[in-house]
């Protein structure tokens, strides 16, 4: 009793030493901010234990997190809600006072002892999060003078935002008692057991808690953990007081009469102030849990990324296996085929020969085998047919019942009907009945008057967090749409940055050419080096924003394959300027060119249209346009069922060209993975567009090169019938007659022509091509044959198909004449008729930008 009547003096005693006069400390509590912290009830446990828990939650204004612990005295967290990203819902039919808090990863069901506190909960929490994501980010050295610069601003918006929330839910007044450090000092909710309120998720957490606790108890008693502290008000007279006091007040066989109430309580504020004057636990466990919670986000994006990237290492991998088996069969083939023709007696010959007649007997077991798994698949998928007719038989009495039922519903409705135009003779109520009935029915009002008041406070409430989050998902868009294009010109200047180191490596070694031994060395390296630099390597951690992978949206080639080093390093080159200015171009040009053609409507020729087809067509609209423009150009020959007819014919009788069609298929854009992959249908649709144009038009029949017009009708439109009249459109309407017929007369006539525009054009260009003797005919033929289809990369050879399509052939002579333009520096400084024809070969492939 002693200890328990000297101890308010002495702590009453030692807050005068601390902090002055008993003045001014209310004062100063006036002007230091609420702290959002308080007693709620959470749900959670599994099994037996599951169900409420009471929990200490905690407001940290840094990291935007609610931490939450078994009582106010725990030294470390057991784990924290993440209200930046949160949600917040109370609903109207659930027990009074619970919420939920909903984040991305997981949903959190809370209790508050009453209604007003939980609505102050969900207030505060609102107000909370929206000063996270208001708060101008800053770095930690200018965290000092960056409330004095934005305060007043991030105060007024602030203001705005209580303003606006006012317009849905009035204000909550504080609980007194109930919230902010004052409720530390009030006990926890009473649970029915011990143990059902211990986390047993988070067991490490609460013994550590449960030693800080103990530690503290003993420190009393002479056992001190930690460093001294000299303004500790723990120290001297209050130590002796409460040494005789047992260390753990819930300890079993202790008699609740020798420990004093006051005693507990001024245990209870003096173990208050030490962690206020701590303050070390929270803070660095919040910021250790955030780093793990980034930590944990990264794996997961990192996990997802191997996820993708196995799935595509499997494609991969059966795609390789169909290769090797067929791979095989051909090599057991050409052996079969060697061994039988290096035989040299007529006795070996037999002998392979009865090897092959055993190979072919084995195949024909095998086909019986696979015959007879057919049958069993047959007689399965009977059973299969018979179990759907029974389905459908049992639909149909759901169905009959279903009808059944309706009909007694109609029934029973006019029976109501009927009751209630003309009402049975009921029995005189007598007053007591009466009276009873009053009251139920005033009951049902009044409840239902309560439940329309909770829909009323749950719609205001509601109405105030879809506003609110509505705006934060606006800021962090913008946000996020600002970061992409920073990073996509970042991208874009890495790969002009990496183009030029390539270009330097291959200028240098040129200059150098075989002088220094050691130096051409080191450089033979640095280029084996970039050669075999992937981009995937390189952007393995980061986000990719602009997928340029091995192949293009139309199945190309980004980086063409040459055995010659130096064509390897261009190559190289090429695709890193491909991909830079696609960067830069996509915000830029291609954004408002999609905007325009989908602003155009229905097409019709005009100058406008003109403009914007050469300018290039997007993607997604490049089908419907070519649709229009072969119509345009084949309504007189175009016929319904045209395309099918020569089908059928060229079924029913094998035309003079289907074998060079066949020799020529698997020529057709060995840069191309449509076209080159074994299980593609593109090759059975070439075959067949190339079959019906030469039934179609007898006189050409087929000549080498329409397969490739037809390959990227093909590509482009997908549509067999659709890549048909498109090439009927080129070769009948748009180019010269005789184009490519035998002779092909009208593709050598453009050549001279060509050659005469260059020499009124290019005179100085042509004057150094006739000095070395250099023919341009051996290089341009091909380009107006084809229209480009082998020289450009495939998104200005695809622009420059869109031109040809509306405007012919004047398109070709154009661009021919701009790409020699482009180029003519680089050829003037060739000094070798061989040199100048490499160049020539490949020199199409090198322009990236078709403007």
């Amino acid at each position: 009793m002693a200890g328990a009547q000297g101890k308010p003096p002495q702590s009453g005693s030692s807050a005068p030493a601390a902090g002055g006069s008993e003045g001014p400390p209310p004062e100063e509590s006036e002007t230091v901010p609420k702290k959002l912290c308080g007693y709620l009830s959470k749900f959670g446990g599994k099994g037996p234990l599951r169900g409420w828990k009471s929990r200490w939650f905690d407001y940290d204004e840094k990291t935007c997190h609610l931490y939450y612990s078994r009582t106010a005295q725990d030294a470390n967290p057991l784990d924290s809600i993440d209200v930046s990203h949160a949600a917040f819902d109370c609903k109207a039919d659930a027990e009074e006072g619970t919420f939920e808090i909903k984040t991305p990863g997981r949903s959190i069901t809370l209790k508050a002892a009453t209604k007003q506190v939980m609505l102050y909960w969900l207030q505060q929490l609102q107000m909370k999060r929206w000063e996270f994501h208001s708060s101008p980010p800053a770095p930690d050295a200018a965290l000092d003078a960056a409330p004095a610069g934005n305060g007043p601003a991030l105060h007024l918006e602030l203001e705005q935002e209580e303003a606006e929330l006012e317009e849905f839910l009035s204000p909550v007044k504080t609980p007194t008692g109930l919230v902010g450090m004052a409720a530390a000092l009030q006990p926890g909710p009473a649970m029915p057991l011990a143990l059902q309120n211990i986390s047993l998720k988070h067991l490490g957490t609460e013994i550590q808690n449960t030693m800080y606790n103990i530690r503290g108890n003993r420190q009393p008693q002479g056992t001190v953990h930690g460093p001294p502290r000299a303004d500790s008000p723990l120290s001297g007279e209050p130590q002796r007081q409460e040494q005789p006091s047992p260390p753990e007040p819930s300890a079993p066989g202790k008699d609740p009469a020798d420990s004093p109430k006051p005693t507990a309580k001024s245990f209870l504020t003096t173990n208050l102030i030490q962690k206020a004057k701590c303050q070390n636990s929270f803070p660095l466990f919040a910021e250790g849990l955030s780093r793990n919670r980034t930590a944990q986000e990264k794996a997961l994006a990192l996990e997802q990324q191997v996820l993708e990237l196995t799935k595509e290492l499997k494609s991969q991998k059966e795609l390789v296996r169909i290769l090797h088996k067929a791979l095989e069969a051909a090599q057991q083939e050409k052996r079969a085929s060697c061994a039988y023709l290096a035989a040299a007696e007529d006795k070996d010959r037999l002998e392979l020969v009865r090897h092959k007649v055993r190979q072919i007997t084995e195949l024909g077991r095998r086909v019986e085998a696979l015959e007879q798994e057919r049958e069993s698949l047959a007689q399965a998928v009977s059973l299969r047919e018979q179990q759907v007719q029974e389905l459908q038989q049992h639909v149909q009495l759901l169905m009959d019942k279903n009808q059944a039922k309706q009909q007694v519903i109609c029934m029973l409705s006019e029976k109501v009907t009927q009751d209630f135009v003309q009402p049975p003779q009921q029995p005189p109520v007598s007053p007591d009945a009466a009276d009873r009935n009053f009251l139920s029915q005033q009951e049902k009002m009044e409840h239902l008057k309560d439940d329309m008041e909770a829909y009323r406070t749950q719609n205001h409430f509601l109405n105030s967090e879809i506003h609110q989050v509505t705006k934060i998902w606006r800021k962090v868009a913008e946000r996020e749409k600002a970061l992409l294009m920073k990073c996509a010109y970042l991208q874009a200047k890495n790969c002009q940055v990496e183009s030029k180191y390539l270009t330097g490596l291959r200028r240098l070694q040129e200059a150098m050419g075989n002088e220094a031994h050691e130096s051409s060395e080191l450089l033979r390296q640095l280029i084996e080096e970039a050669l075999q630099w992937e981009a995937s390597e390189a952007s393995a951690d980061g986000v990719e924003l602009s997928p340029i992978s091995e192949y293009d949206e139309y199945g190309f080639l980004t980086v063409p394959s040459y055995e010659v080093e130096d064509l390897q390093l261009l190559a190289k080159i090429q695709a890193l300027e491909v991909r830079s200015h696609h960067l830069l171009a996509h915000e830029a040009v291609e954004r408002p060119l999609r905007e325009r053609w989908a602003a155009l409507g229905e097409l019709t020729p005009s100058v406008e249209l003109k403009q914007l087809l050469r300018a290039g067509v997007s993607r997604e609209h490049r089908p419907r346009v070519w649709r229009w423009l072969t119509r345009l150009r084949v309504q007189h020959l175009q016929t319904p069922g045209r395309y099918q007819e020569l089908l059928g014919r060229s079924q029913a009788c094998r035309h003079p060209a289907a074998r060079q069609i066949e020799l020529d298929l698997n020529r057709t854009f060995p840069n191309n993975k449509h076209f080159t992959c074994p299980t593609s249908s593109f090759p059975d649709k070439l075959r067949r567009v190339l079959l019906a144009f030469s039934w179609q038009n007898p006189s050409i029949g087929y000549c080498q090169g329409l397969n490739r017009l037809a390959a990227i009708a093909l590509l482009v439109l997908d549509e067999e019938e659709s890549a048909f009249w498109c090439l009927v459109a080129i070769v009948e309407t748009i180019m010269p007659p005789d184009y490519y017929s035998k002779t092909l007369i009208a593709s050598q006539v453009d050549q001279r022509v060509l050659q005469d525009l260059l020499s009124e054009k290019l005179p100085k260009l042509m004057a150094h091509l006739g000095q070395h003797r250099v023919d341009l005919s051996f290089i341009t033929f091909n380009w107006f044959l084809v229209v480009f289809a082998d020289s450009l990369i495939s998104s200005i050879l695809l622009q420059v198909w869109d031109a040809f399509l509306y405007e012919g052939t004047k398109v070709v002579f154009r661009y021919a004449l701009a790409i020699f333009k482009y180029n003519e520096e680089e050829i003037l400084r060739l000094r070798d008729s061989l040199e100048i024809y490499q160049y020539l070969r490949f020199f199409t492939k090198t322009i990236c930008n078709s403007r």
